[in-house]
């Protein structure tokens, strides 16, 4: 049986289970294949409890942690509404093809609307093209305001530790 939970970073349980589902997605490819270090292991939940904008959606089947969709709250001026980003999605690997992740977005689309939100955004790597199609088959699409000037593109600036 497939249950949905909404995260609470302030229990040891919850917290658990965000950190061994989110290590397991850091050391897939698709998430750049290294464990997640020391620091994080040792802060992330505290840090996330303390953002009253982040989210996170436990996909439990069976009781187990099968996957995860961390989010953040975010605004556009342009909409002058809210909206999600979906920041990390994964599915645990022995859990994948049984419809767990379609459920997932399904509940953050509930999320969303509920918060009143215009979106949901989040970024998928070129070459995973699952992803890319089971976010296509949620409804999403790659993001540009006119042909002629393109699609959105994501990009980063990283600084030390």
């Amino acid at each position: 049986m497939l249950t949905i939970i909404h995260a609470d970073f302030n229990l040891r349980a919850h917290g658990d289970m965000v950190l061994a589902l989110l290590d397991e997605y850091a050391r897939d490819p698709m998430g750049g294949s290294e464990p997640l270090s020391d620091y994080a292991r040792a802060n992330l939940i505290q840090e996330l409890a303390k953002r009253p904008t982040a989210g996170a959606l436990i996909a439990l089947q069976n009781g187990e942690p099968a996957g995860l969709a961390i989010y953040f709250e975010g605004f556009s001026t342009f909409a002058c509404r809210p909206l999600l980003n979906l920041h990390d999605f994964m599915v645990a690997t022995r859990f994948r093809g049984m419809g767990i992740a379609q459920a997932l977005l399904s509940k953050l689309d509930e999320v969303a609307q509920a918060r009143g939100c215009c979106k949901i955004t989040l970024e998928v790597l070129q070459g995973n093209e699952p992803a890319k199609a089971l976010y296509r088959k949620a409804g999403f699409e790659g993001y540009a305001l006119a042909e002629e000037t393109g699609q959105a593109m994501f990009w980063q600036k990283k600084f030390p530790a």
